[in-house]
């Protein structure tokens, strides 16, 4: 036999080798993955080896359980609201409707947390619990500014089972989100699930004022789910669904919730006032400053608000601060000058009213003293105001 022939043979022979001992080890590592799919395991929890638990003696996977646990805690705390309303018809009459919404329990003394709109306007208000049980509810506190209301019925404290709130501070793109309700004020205790889709989202309220930070979830929403809880893979409260967007009516995917740092700041007020103390500096009216404005008018700064009204006895006008001092016709337009111009509240600049609106109702509460940043008369310099209850106009 030749050298050549020796060496091919031998090559072979290592080719074949090498191909027995993969076959060998992806079979084994085939059998070992299908082992752990098809294994029972007592738990989801530690099982004392290094083995990962996927699937339960149930069938179940580790995310399934934790959204069927968040169901099970957190379904009896929530409510279905119905609501009777005076509507007028074509003809001026009086005529009885009914409204359906979502709430849910906040305390074991009774107190259920839902959505202003759910009950705007409404003679008469009932809550049914995920038993059936239903109960009269009374008003407690309402802000339409931030589209909260506060309810209470007369309910034994076992029979209540308060949700837990988390935090929406550190909430994050892409982070699981949990609805429950009742849509079409129907389907009671209906839970749906999806994704946090968008943070920071900005509507408009009920009475018209712009509501900031809030959470965008493609979580399936529909009319009647307002005022349910969205809640995060704990189970913890992150925020109170309050709207959709669909061209439809229906859910379309985009639903808006409420964040529930808003919640925990405006609920004190509600429960012990009844309405929320909206901070408040007076501005009745100012030109949102631009590049192009600030060239026409000719003035010092390129952003800011440039004051033209302001409420008597307010706080900036407690300051001395100052509104408009006269007109001027540019174009067709009648423009009012003179006045201050707001550029910044400890440091963080403001370039409108709505800006100004924001940062004070996310960042700031009735009695909290600010730096204001004023530009009069050319001149720039900071004054501290103490900010007040906005009065209800």
């Amino acid at each position: 036999m030749s050298h050549y022939v020796r060496q091919r043979k031998k090559a072979i022979f290592f080719v074949l080798l090498i191909l027995l001992m993969l076959s060998f080890g992806l079979g084994g590592l085939l059998t070992r993955n299908l082992a752990y799919s098809a294994t029972p395991i007592p738990s989801a929890l530690d099982t004392g080896s290094n083995d990962v638990v996927l699937i339960d003696t149930l069938g179940l996977d580790f995310a399934e359980k934790r959204v069927i646990d968040v169901y099970t805690r957190v379904s009896p705390a929530v409510v279905n609201i119905t609501t009777q309303v005076l509507r007028r018809s074509f003809f001026f009459e009086a005529i009885p409707a009914e409204g359906a919404g979502s709430g849910f329990v906040i305390d074991t003394e009774g107190h259920i947390l839902t959505n202003y709109h759910v009950i705007e306007g409404a003679q008469q208000i009932e809550v049914t619990f995920i038993d059936e049980t239903t109960l009269p509810a009374q008003l407690i506190g309402a802000d339409p500014g931030n589209d909260l209301a506060v309810l209470k019925v007369d309910a034994p404290a076992e029979r209540l089972v308060p949700v837990e709130f988390g935090t929406s501070d550190n909430l994050q793109v892409g982070q699981r989100a949990i609805a429950i309700g009742n849509p079409f004020g129907q389907f009671g205790g209906t839970l749906t699930t999806g994704v946090i889709s968008a943070l920071d989202r900005t509507l408009q309220g009920p009475d018209g004022r712009q509501l900031a930070g809030i959470i965008q979830t493609d979580a399936a929403i529909n009319k009647g789910n307002s005022g349910g809880p969205l809640l995060d893979s704990a189970g913890r409260v992150i925020g109170i669904n309050s709207a959709i967007f669909s061209p439809s009516g229906t859910n379309v995917g985009v639903g808006f919730a409420m964040p529930v740092d808003t919640i925990q700041r405006v609920l004190p007020d509600l429960l012990t006032l009844g309405h929320y103390r909206h901070p408040w500096l007076g501005i009745r009216f100012g030109y949102h400053i631009t590049p192009g404005l600030a060239d026409i008018l000719k003035l010092p700064v390129k952003q800011g608000i440039l004051l033209v009204e302001l409420y008597r006895d307010s706080p900036l006008a407690a300051n001395g601060v100052k509104g408009a001092q006269q007109e001027e016709i540019l174009g067709n337009q009648r423009i009012f000058v003179g006045g201050d111009i707001v550029t910044a509240i400890n440091g963080e600049k403001v370039n409108s009213t709505e800006d100004l609106q924001t940062l004070l109702e996310t960042k700031y509460q009735v009695d909290n003293t600010v730096t204001v940043t004023i530009v009069s008369d050319g001149q720039e310099r900071d004054i501290t105001v103490t900010l007040t209850e906005e009065p209800i106009r």
